[in-house]
């Protein structure tokens, strides 16, 4: 297993991220990884967030896991998590419900 990155790295790899703030929202850029070994959220590349889902990318089971993971890990419920773009791709934009661009990145310097 690899190191924990320290807080100065977290924070600086949450600040990269895409992260815009809508009315009621923020949309968040999302690289997904299907068929991994188990669903973590890996990092940042190019703005987006990296997220690794045991889930396989057939009859939206990936896109499912997606919202189930970043609404546990912003405190929302499946539902606050609304995929605005890329439900066939494995580049997506989500819309966060109930959370500014700032939270999202503070919520994310400690998970990323």
């Amino acid at each position: 297993m690899p190191p924990r990155p320290e807080p100065a790295a977290s924070a600086a790899a949450a600040s990269q991220l895409d992260v815009r703030d809508l009315p009621g929202g923020a949309s968040l850029r999302v690289r997904v990884i299907p068929r991994s070994k188990r669903d973590a959220v890996a990092g940042v590349r190019e703005g987006a967030l990296v997220v690794r889902l045991t889930a396989p990318p057939v009859e939206g089971a990936a896109n499912a896991a997606l919202a189930r993971l970043l609404a546990k890990a912003f405190g929302i419920a499946p539902s606050g998590i609304e995929l605005v773009r890329g439900a066939a791709g494995r580049d997506k934009l989500v819309r966060v419900s109930g959370r500014t661009a700032s939270e999202i990145r503070a919520t994310l310097a400690s998970v990323v």
